[in-house]
């Protein structure tokens, strides 16, 4: 390394050490940038800084979420990375979850100690069957004794949708940018980063908490992470969910190579230095990406939430793993709210 670079790798380190541990003031997008480019050596210094920032803006505590596929498959959207759009030749095919197997899911999540469990469904947006569908089921779960934190992903809404979902006591809205809005074009082609972003707007101000993140892997540059970072912190989301790319037979990115760990990790890092205070969730591809001494690490370095138990439509590691986890590095499992 020439001892400009060396200066540079110094400076910036530096200055998040001052502006973010310091002031709370998230990174910009060059020196985003510049921390996506920091060599490996000094990625040690890099994953500290980031816990520490954690520590002091988040705290210690950890948020456990368990998440269940109301709607599976059949989606009409060409998103190329999921197997559950209807336009590619996938495996996976269109089914709905009844209201006895939503309760069930319900109290296996709440079992482990989670407070958070999503509702999730593929679709463009939801139709009067799919809000009906989860109005019934959130009563059936608040019926059978659980007190679990209810959060959705439907998808587009319109401003009734966010109304409704609001009367019906959803806590938290998923809905993903999934990338950069450079690089969105290249991922989807059937609707509009912006349309995703009216509908995040929407559900702010309606007064869910907001969750929203992405794909890491999908042929994006550092430059379009740094983008896609800061694009968040101009969000302001409750929670940004961390997904690496699990390549899925039969969509277009099937072929692709996961990134490897070292990389995901820097941009954990740096993902938590644009966003001191925003919940940063590991999410699906940690245990193909990153392995179990990659989760540990990852940890250690900025992620203060994680998910448990099985994804979507991909396999996730025991939730007892997890939590085992935690307790070997002494991280506390955020406590239900009081107020619910």
């Amino acid at each position: 390394m020439t001892a400009a670079a060396e200066r540079t790798t110094t400076d910036v380190l530096a200055v998040a050490r001052e502006q973010v541990l310091e002031r709370g003031v998230g990174l910009d997008e060059a020196q985003v940038l510049q921390v996506l480019r920091l060599p490996d050596e000094r990625m040690e210094e890099l994953l500290g800084l980031a816990h520490e920032v954690r520590m002091k803006w988040c705290g210690p505590e950890v948020e456990v979420e368990g998440i269940v596929s109301l709607k599976t498959g059949g989606c009409p959207e060409d998103c190329h990375f999921c197997s559950q759009s209807g336009r590619f030749p996938t495996p996976v095919r269109s089914a709905w979850l009844d209201i006895p197997g939503l309760v069930k899911a319900a109290e296996q999540t709440r079992a482990t100690g989670a407070t958070e469990f999503c509702i999730v469904a593929a679709v463009r947006g939801p139709d009067a069957r799919l809000l009906s569908q989860v109005r019934e089921g959130i009563k059936a779960i608040r019926e059978s004794g659980n007190d679990i934190q209810i959060a959705c992903s439907l998808g587009m809404l319109t401003q009734e949708q966010v109304d409704e979902l609001v009367a019906m006591g959803v806590h938290r809205y998923n809905h993903n940018l999934e990338t950069a809005r450079s690089h969105f074009p290249q991922v989807v082609t059937t609707h509009t980063w912006e349309e995703r972003w009216d509908t995040l707007r929407m559900v702010r101000d309606a007064g869910m908490e907001v969750c929203s993140g992405g794909i890491i892997g999908m042929g994006e540059t550092d430059e379009q992470r740094a983008e896609f970072a800061v694009q968040l912190a101009e969000l302001e989301p409750d929670e940004v969910p961390m997904n690496f790319l699990i390549p899925q037979p039969g969509t277009p990115y099937a072929d692709y190579e996961p990134i490897e760990g070292r990389d995901a990790l820097r941009v954990v890092a740096a993902f938590r230095l644009a966003l001191p205070r925003t919940m940063l969730r590991f999410a699906g591809g940690r245990e193909l990406t990153l392995g179990d001494l990659g989760a540990e690490q990852g940890m250690l370095g900025g992620v203060n939430a994680i998910i448990v138990g099985n994804y979507l439509t991909n396999l996730g590691r025991p939730a007892q793993r997890d939590l085992d986890m935690l307790s070997d590095l002494k991280m506390p499992i955020k406590a239900l709210s009081e107020s619910l």
